[in-house]
């Protein structure tokens, strides 16, 4: 849901059936009718133009989202993530990394990475975070804030550890995305994401285009499609989410690993930043490198 945010396959069908019925309508109109004299005027039929704004429909289910993500005391699910990267030869590749995510609030989070770059660990227990890189067997861990929103913040400020799921997983998501949203509409219904019904609604914040697909009766999020609006590429990232498990038990010793704290230490700093004499500099942890 944030930094992550050109319409998809679905707006753009919906716009053409749209565009069609409109046209349709217009002939109709403009056939003569019965009974009526040849070359008579024919009515116009006016296509209504589209009106940036915040749409109420489009505002209440994604309040209801936020609602039901922010009322629950813990979660898991999956998230898989798919973006675009620059090629050599034009077109754009594409990489993904899949996570599996467990959070209990205030203060507990566990993010296990496998995907296209390498795999990573993310523990965070409410007093300490730890970043580990199971094939390099490297573990950077530093003190923590005693909240999710604080710690996901000190994370990217401190070592550039990122997830494009943290919007779904913040006290408040609805705050996250209404801050800077200057368009929010309602596209209309799909059976095919998510294997249920869900609403579909894009909305632009700050500068970030995303369309959204939320359970129609479990208001949970199931795709988000988002596109950065000041990207000359506008290369697309789609973030899937299933296996959804809401208010579940989640043992204490879930967001902890002994494996991880036994790991060589490495600085919990940011991959760009100048490593100490004698020490690699940490790998990234989030997307692969792009070619």
């Amino acid at each position: 849901m944030t930094r992550t945010r050109m319409l998809g396959c679905t707006v753009m069908a919906a716009l053409g059936a749209f565009l069609a019925a409109a046209a349709t309508a217009q002939a109709v109109a403009q056939a003569p009718e019965a009974g009526a004299t040849p070359g008579a005027p024919a009515h116009d039929v006016t296509i209504p133009a589209f009106q940036p704004g915040l749409e109420p429909r489009a505002i209440e289910i994604l309040k209801a989202a936020s609602a039901r993500l922010a009322a629950a005391k813990s979660m898991a699910f999956t998230a898989v993530v798919s973006y675009e990267g620059p090629s050599l030869v034009g077109p754009p590749l594409v990489y993904s990394d899949k996570s599996l995510v467990t959070m209990r609030r205030p203060d507990k989070l566990k993010v296990i990475t496998l995907g296209d770059g390498p795999p990573s660990e993310f523990y965070y227990d409410g007093k300490s975070m730890m970043a580990f890189a199971p094939k390099e067997n490297l573990v950077a861990i530093a003190d923590a804030p005693p909240t999710i929103d604080a710690a996901l913040k000190a994370a990217y400020d401190g070592a550039a550890i990122y997830f494009p799921f943290s919007d779904v997983i913040v006290a408040d998501p609805y705050k996250d995305i209404a801050d800077g949203m200057t368009i929010a509409f309602y596209i209309g219904q799909s059976g095919i994401v998510g294997g249920t019904t869900t609403d579909m609604v894009a909305y632009v914040t700050s500068d970030v285009f995303v369309q959204a697909w939320i359970g129609t009766k479990d208001k949970l999020p199931r795709r988000l499609y988002a596109i950065f609006l000041n990207d000359p590429a506008r290369l697309r990232h789609v973030l899937e989410l299933s296996n959804w498990e809401l208010d579940g038990a989640v043992p204490a010793n879930a967001f902890v690993s002994a494996k991880a704290a036994g790991a060589k230490r490495m600085p919990f700093a940011r991959p760009d930043a100048p490593a100490p004499a004698g020490m690699q500099p940490p790998p990234k942890i989030g997307p692969a490198k792009t070619p």
